[in-house]
């Protein structure tokens, strides 16, 4: 049986420690300054012998206005409601505040069970914050500190009973965890045969305010992510599963991509490493731009990171419901791809609104389309039909009068598309040539937008001398 707890409390408790601590490993940025955890996160993680689903939430302010804060705050009463059981953390060394005794109402009014846990126990520093306890009426807490690991037992004592209840209640519904696999991407290792089944992994990344979160909140239809038009909202990697035509999915949210020589914060940089490994580990990156000032310097960096890591890329360009002109626009916006990203000629482009919803069916088909490109295989007598017939297109060139002599070729692995092509003086093929040949190809097999991979290898010569 899993459960499915909501770790919550105020800002700078440590419930991000406390995530990454029952998860196994470091998910959640931690970092001292309050409010670095905005949207809501989810994992799996385990307690002894308790399976959960944790839910990390933003630190709840006792606020009721259109600030950001109360933007925060709603997305962590979505969590206590999703949840089976909080976990109500509070910092030990500074007591309970009134801030925790009105969150502490809160929870009591949602009927459901409470885990309350006293953090940054660890030596006696907390003593005296665990006998205030009494005044949030939860029950006497567990002393834990999260980021050493003491008192887990106390917290999964707690845990147990609460599941016990629910059990008792049959309020409890068993839930499967999903199993995340992040395997380090290696590029010379054989790609297994394409699961069917297995989610698609899709990573929406771009500048700071090019509307990713809302264009996420419209393809799943809820206000999952928070939105607003302060930039930089977004600082944690958030995954949510969704399906779309039958086919799993897990979207990624990511915080917004600025020039590394503006990145100066800690939090900054610890949001950005966070983005970059959204996208190693992505299937497929959606760059989303603002029609205003796409394809600007930072866009085609981001791009050609993605084509460097060999994920599949699709361009969306948000917030067209604001443009005026749109077939002009669209113009623009072609013309802007290829003078900028040659090398990526054929990636799928779509003008999308989060708002309206306009155009986010086609922006799920292009991803699946680049998906299924991304994972091809193509036959070896294919290829070398090909090769015959391109190479009698256009001969190789001959460097110091001897001309390179392509002999065979074939497909090393998927993910992104990686072929061998054996030659004589393949070391002498100048990148010109190289490009002729990944153009013909990606022509050839109907392989827009996917980065492919060519490598070139020289045959051994079987008159030379040998030692």
């Amino acid at each position: 049986m899993t459960l499915k707890v909501a770790i919550v409390g105020r800002p700078n408790v440590g419930k991000s420690t406390l995530f990454n601590r029952l998860a196994g490993r470091k998910i959640a940025i931690v970092d001292d300054q309050p409010g670095v955890t905005r949207d809501r996160k989810e994992t799996t993680g385990r307690l002894g012998d308790l399976d959960m689903i944790l839910i990390d939430t933003a630190g709840f302010e006792d606020v009721n206005d259109d600030s950001l804060e109360t933007r925060m705050r709603r997305q962590t009463e979505i969590a206590i409601r999703e949840a089976d059981v909080s976990i109500f953390l509070y910092d030990a060394r500074a007591g309970v505040t009134p801030v925790d005794e009105r969150f502490a109402q809160l929870l009591r009014k949602s009927g459901k069970p409470v885990v309350l846990a006293a953090n940054k126990c660890e030596g006696k520093q907390g003593d005296a914050g665990l006998m205030e306890a009494w005044r949030l009426g939860l029950g006497d807490p567990a002393p834990l500190s999260a980021e050493h690991g003491e008192g887990m037992s106390d917290l999964f004592a707690g845990l147990a009973a609460a599941q016990a209840k629910l059990e008792a209640s049959g309020s409890l519904i068993s839930l499967e965890p999903e199993q995340e696999s992040e395997e380090p991407f290696d590029p010379d290792a054989e790609a297994p045969p394409v699961d069917p089944t297995k989610p698609i992994r899709i990573a929406f990344v771009g500048r700071p305010n090019a509307g990713k979160s809302t264009l996420l909140n419209g393809i799943l239809e809820d206000d999952r992510f928070i939105t607003g038009p302060e930039a930089g909202i977004t600082r944690d990697s958030v995954t949510v599963a969704w399906s779309w035509g039958g086919r799993e999915i897990r979207l990624v949210d990511t915080a917004g991509l600025r020039k590394r020589a503006k990145v100066q914060e800690k939090l900054e940089r610890a949001s950005t490493m966070e983005t970059t490994h959204s996208i190693r580990f992505a299937d497929v990156v959606v760059l989303v731009m603002d029609p205003r000032d796409a394809f600007e310097k930072q866009d085609i960096q981001i791009a050609n990171l993605v084509i460097r890591e060999g994920r599949g890329l699709v361009f969306a360009i948000t917030k067209w419901d604001t443009v005026e002109n749109t077939s002009e626009a669209r113009k623009e916006m072609d013309h802007q791809s290829f003078a900028h990203l040659p090398h990526a000629a054929g990636t799928p482009l779509v003008p999308v609104s989060g708002i309206t919803r306009k155009g986010l069916d086609k922006l799920m088909d292009a991803c699946l389309k680049v998906h299924k490109d991304w994972s091809a295989r193509v036959k070896t007598r294919d290829l070398n039909d090909w090769l015959a017939y391109v190479t009698q297109k256009h001969p190789p060139p001959a460097p110091n009068g001897k001309r390179i002599k392509p002999r065979y070729m074939a497909q090393m692995k998927t993910r992104p598309p990686t072929f061998v092509l054996m030659a004589s003086r393949a070391n002498e093929m100048p990148e010109t040539y190289k490009r002729y040949l990944l153009n013909e190809l990606r022509a050839a097999f109907d392989l827009p937008g996917v980065p492919i991979r060519l490598v070139l290898k020289q045959g051994k010569n079987p008159f030379a001398v040998k030692d």
